[in-house]
């Protein structure tokens, strides 16, 4: 059995993609209060694997995210891409004329401005989690509350569906990566698969530094598929640069590396991994 910790609680987005990735296998799910406490799972416990999201097509980036990937020296084996409805959910005994407010994560409220917008006198409360936010509901008995959350999480708690698809923009993905100790890397992905790659570097702050890199980039024929900047922290006006690549040869990938190490400083190989596979 796999032992994978995700951030948020039962029915959360990251229970879902955890679910869809390792679908077919058996596995237990550590929960997360934070993505912090997902990366000490994984250096407290070498076995567990680790699961959180990277970025979302509507709300972007988690920067977060990629400092914690980098700081952990956990070594990335796959991604999942999910698609991200959401439904609006109550207590049975309520409708739309007894809510008076509506609790969810963050992200999720804002992935759903335009429903919003239509129910403004609905007070908007924010929480840490989308499905913990219904759950809350339910175990205090929340007459007037609602949740916005994956319609799967009424069946938990015994909820009511007012409405799915609140989310305004129908093409909403997140893009959630799985990550382990790096000991354990080569027994949990199939490098033959292997077709993409995470990276992060700095460089020299000389004018034309970075464009080098991805000239040689171009040359082998790699695909740019992301790059994120990050500040140095008290390095004014410098960055760390994440990007991802894709590729079909693996030793014209290994190649470009070579290439571009002596005009990089501190590059990292966050993993080698296989593009994920978009689900709904």
């Amino acid at each position: 059995m796999k032992r994978i910790a995700i951030q948020g609680s039962k029915g959360s987005f990251h229970d879902v993609a955890a679910h869809r990735y390792f679908e077919g296998e058996e596995i237990e799910l550590i929960f997360c209060s934070t993505f912090e406490q997902v990366f000490a799972e994984i250096a407290n416990d070498s076995s567990v694997i680790g699961m959180v999201a990277i970025e979302n097509t509507i709300a972007g980036s988690l920067l977060r995210n990629y400092e914690l990937l980098r700081e952990s020296n956990a070594t990335i084996i796959g991604e999942h891409k999910l698609r991200i409805s959401h439904s609006f959910l109550c207590l049975p005994e309520d409708n739309w004329d007894s809510i008076t407010e509506v609790n969810s994560h963050p992200v999720a409220l804002m992935q759903c401005r335009d429903f919003l917008n239509q129910h403004s006198n609905y007070k908007v409360v924010e929480g840490t989690d989308t499905a913990g936010s219904a759950e809350f509901i339910y175990r205090n008995k929340m007459r007037g509350h609602a949740a916005i959350c994956a319609k799967e999480v009424a069946d938990l708690y015994g909820l009511k569906v007012l409405e799915e698809g609140i989310e305004t923009n129908k093409h909403n993905f997140t893009r959630f990566l799985v990550f382990c100790n790096p000991k354990r890397a080569n027994l949990l992905r199939d490098i033959r698969q292997t077709n993409k790659a995470s990276l992060v570097f700095t460089l020299p702050h000389e004018e034309g530094s970075l464009s080098q890199v991805l000239s040689i980039l171009s040359f082998y024929r790699l695909n740019l598929t992301k790059i994120q900047s990050l500040p140095i922290i008290g390095q004014e006006w410098q960055y760390m640069f994440y990007i991802d690549l894709g590729f079909e040869d693996y030793t014209r990938y290994t190649q470009s590396i070579d290439a571009i190490t002596p005009l990089t400083k501190e590059l990292k190989i966050l993993g080698e991994y296989q593009d994920g596979r978009q689900s709904i």
